[in-house]
């Protein structure tokens, strides 16, 4: 017998932890939920990171297996963008990160959406690859949780894009690597946690 799937219900990049070679761990279950197998939802009192929380939960007090996947949504539009989930000094319409980046994706401006930094208007694999990530996003923040692809699918698209990005890089179409190394440029951390990593 499978043990019951559990949801999270505060994935956030501050839970998402890499290691020396980056392998991905995820912390703080604190406030996690063995999710029943046979149910379609539980009724709970909403809890979580704002700018992560999925909004069908936060109305409607049920929390679904697919209620991560929105919260990793949010999760890869922090990392194609470098924006945080919230952030008050942006435009009202655009406090919200997941409501950005949804309004950003459906009118076709991943470019305004994507870090310059990373190099989108580089070379038309780096383009196609901040762009598959992003519709992959916007798949996971639509509104209803139904139209959310599982989790399993969401982690196969992300290796299908990261196996098309090394046959890139091996074909020599890419300008930059895929993913580094190393990262040498400096990040102040938006958490509440104080920084100790210095």
């Amino acid at each position: 017998v499978e043990p019951a799937p559990i949801v999270h219900r505060d994935v956030k990049t501050n839970n998402i932890l890499l290691d020396a070679n980056f392998h991905v761990k995820v912390a703080d279950f604190g406030l996690s939920r063995l999710f029943p197998r046979d149910a379609t939802h539980v009724s709970t009192a909403p809890q979580g990171t704002p700018g992560y929380v999925d909004p069908e939960y936060h109305q409607c007090y049920q929390l679904t297996d697919k209620s991560d996947v929105y919260s990793f949504g949010v999760v890869l539009v922090e990392l194609i963008s470098s924006k945080p989930a919230v952030d008050v000094t942006r435009d009202r319409d655009e406090i919200n990160l997941a409501g950005m980046a949804v309004n950003k994706i459906q009118r076709c401006q991943v470019d305004q959406l994507v870090d310059d930094e990373l190099g989108y208007s580089s070379d038309e694999a780096t383009r196609k690859t901040m762009t598959m990530v992003a519709e992959l996003a916007f798949r996971c923040l639509q509104h209803n949780g139904e139209m959310r692809p599982p989790i399993k699918e969401v982690a196969d698209v992300l290796r299908g894009i990261q196996d098309e990005c090394r046959a890139a890089e091996k074909g020599g179409k890419r300008g930059s690597p895929c993913s580094p190394n190393t990262v040498h440029a400096p990040w102040d951390s938006m958490s509440t946690t104080p920084n100790t990593s210095q």
